[in-house]
């Protein structure tokens, strides 16, 4: 967790809210589904009563990240900015939905050393062809052409989970079974010990 300079105790914020806090870091390709299943279980959380947060790669690139690249230096730094946001926002005491590709295995890890045991890897798992498929942004497109170097999965690995919390099959899985999925794991992994 952060250094806080907060007198109010985590656990006095759950009370308050009826719920703990936590990360829900969503991980996976581009095009798998990280960004929609994020909004759908935000606005579901939302209308439960929870403090609810969702960042999404695409909104922090062009803000707090707006002077990142795409080298492996870059994503990384991207990651570590995005973890120190999500521990303020845990620290607060929001449920937070991070939906980025975080390609990288260490920069997971590290993201879960600095959140804590509140700290949830959600594996959304599309093959590279569904996504390629799905492409909404026609970055796949792009960078078989050569016009993106360093694109995850195609020039840039990814490296898969060794043991997330949850694996969410948006390749086989109808996007309201995934939502399902992911809902009653939230309600699971936030319920306050009462």
């Amino acid at each position: 967790m952060i250094k806080s300079l907060n007198n109010i105790p985590l656990e006095a914020r759950w009370n308050r809210y009826g719920h703990r806090s936590g990360v829900l870091w969503f991980t996976g390709l581009s095009g798998s589904g990280k960004s929609s299943l994020a909004i759908g279980l935000e606005r579901i959380l939302f209308d439960q009563g929870k403090r609810v947060f969702v960042l999404d790669g695409d909104n922090l690139r062009h803000g707090l990240n707006g002077d990142l690249g795409f080298s492996m230096e870059d994503r990384r730094e991207n990651i570590r900015r995005v973890t120190e946001v999500a521990a303020a926002y845990v620290e607060a005491g929001f449920i937070v939905i991070s939906a980025f590709i975080s390609p990288f295995r260490i920069d997971r890890e590290i993201a879960h050393q600095i959140i804590g045991e509140n700290f949830h890897e959600v594996f959304i798992n599309a093959t590279i062809d569904i996504c390629e498929q799905r492409d909404p942004k026609g970055l796949y497109a792009k960078a078989r052409a050569g016009e993106i170097v360093d694109f995850t999965g195609i020039s840039s690995p990814y490296e898969v989970p060794d043991n997330p919390n949850l694996v969410v099959h948006t390749g086989t899985q109808e996007f309201s079974h995934s939502l399902k999925k992911l809902t009653k794991y939230a309600e699971t992994a936030f319920i306050l010990d009462r």
